[in-house]
């Protein structure tokens, strides 16, 4: 009976091959060079945290998925997102910072889920808030902005960011006599694209709401026209309710920044649907889809929110982000064929020497190309046939390799093979060096 352990990848984790990888990589590094170009500045929280901190808020579904265990003296937790720990950080360091206080963070983040196809125990998450004692509309707009630069950065297909406010579906609960239980109702709400109208309408009866108060929810969030009109609509609903009144002037605000963004209005609209479940949410919401996949849910969701910090200090604040979470949609991308079909690679050349007694002038041209910033691999592993060597370098889908034996040192030439076009030409190190700086 063998004693080897079978190797095996804990389910709801992920293992990439290395071109997935470096597919991911870009992506983050995407999405940070996107973030940045807006200012925010980047964080780094630990993925440890001591248990009341995390479960200062948590409660119900969320307290269930938290993983947490003791190690000595100390109550442990793994953070299952990167707000409760950004409301730590600014608690903490409130004195040194300014403000308002844009900030992005990208990490893993762990949640004791039942692992499901897309659903992940751990998985990245992209996040990018701004905080301050008061934020103006122009804040949430920038969201607004800031998800619509970085999916034309991404690239990865055509995309509609819907926009709503809770405070006009709150007033709007409340005027039509359902304000003790709009909580449940706007989480009903956030599910309707997954569920369908029916099945909606269903969840609503099963509340003993009265019939003509699910009609007149399903004609209200189902408002169409353009975004001027849908707006025009609501202003002129006769609804009194304050509430309702500063959601609709707030969501007014927001899309009349976002155009003086210049986004396109084929990139933005408003939805009444969008509800986000989550209760911290107290103003504009958010939720980006892909035109042509909305059966991938939301890529790109957030919003506003007050109280930050409340289990923290004593200073209010207020705040507005977006979140991507890149796990969920790398695996779904990958699963319809959406990712990038051609093979990616580190190394922009390989420099094989053909024996040792070539080595010393094979590294120093891989030196002269790192120091010009040619990411250059050196194959070490003289006993390799050619052969192997090559199909080594087309494996990984390397462009260049330089090839240096006896004759290349006597002449002090390289000979530089362009593995896609399968040419080949004999060049002195100076132009290989110019050639892969292009």
């Amino acid at each position: 009976m063998s004693d080897k352990i079978k190797p095996r990848t804990l389910a709801g984790t992920v293992e990439l091959l290395p071109n997935d990888q470096i597919i991911f990589n870009k992506m983050v590094d995407t999405i940070r060079s996107s973030y940045e170009s807006f200012g925010f500045l980047p964080l780094d929280t630990p993925i440890l945290e001591l248990a009341e901190i995390l479960l200062a808020k948590a409660g119900g579904e969320t307290e269930k998925q938290i993983y947490r265990f003791e190690k000595g003296e100390n109550d442990l937790s793994l953070r299952f997102d990167l707000t409760v720990p950004f409301a730590k950080y600014v608690s903490i360091h409130q004195n040194e910072l300014a403000f308002p206080f844009k900030r992005y963070q990208i990490g893993k983040v762990y949640r004791g889920e039942k692992p499901q196809k897309c659903r992940f125990r751990e998985f990245y998450q992209c996040d990018v808030d701004v905080i301050s004692d008061k934020l103006d509309m122009m804040n949430d707009a920038e969201m607004v902005n800031i998800i619509y630069h970085t999916f034309q950065a991404l690239d990865l297909a055509k995309f509609t960011i819907c926009m709503n406010n809770r405070k006009i579906l709150n007033g709007f609960f409340t005027d039509i006599g359902i304000s003790t239980q709009k909580v449940e109702v706007l989480r009903i709400l956030d599910k309707i694209d997954k569920i369908g109208e029916n099945a909606m309408k269903q969840e609503l009866d099963n509340m003993k709401i009265a019939p003509e108060k699910i009609e007149q929810i399903c004609q209200f969030i189902l408002i169409s026209g353009t975004t001027d009109e849908k707006l025009a609509q609501l202003k002129n609903m006769n609804i009194e309710n304050e509430t309702f009144l500063e959601g609709v002037t707030e969501l007014e605000k927001v899309v009349q920044y976002v155009k003086e963004f210049e986004i396109p209005e084929a990139n933005f609209k408003i939805d009444l649907k969008i509800a986000r479940g989550l209760d911290y949410y107290t103003g504009t919401v958010y939720e980006t889809f892909f035109d042509d996949y909305r059966n991938l849910g939301s890529v790109c969701s957030g919003g506003r929110y007050d109280n930050l910090t409340q289990h923290y200090t004593n200073r209010n604040f207020e705040g507005v982000g977006v979140s991507i979470g890149l796990t969920r949609l790398f695996a779904q991308l990958k699963e319809m064929n959406l990712l990038p079909k051609k093979q990616e690679a580190i190394a922009k050349i390989l420099v094989i020497p053909m024996d040792e007694k070539c080595s010393q002038f094979a590294l120093k041209l891989a030196n002269q190309l790192r120091k010009n910033q040619v990411n250059t691999e050196v194959y070490a592993n003289f006993y390799k046939d050619m052969k192997t060597k090559l199909k080594y370098a087309d494996k990984l889908n390397i462009p260049y390799v330089a090839i240096i034996g006896e004759e290349e040192i006597e002449k002090k030439c390289v000979m530089l093979k362009n593995m896609r076009e399968k040419t080949q030409e004999s060049l002195s190190m100076d132009v290989v060096i110019k050639k892969m700086m292009r």
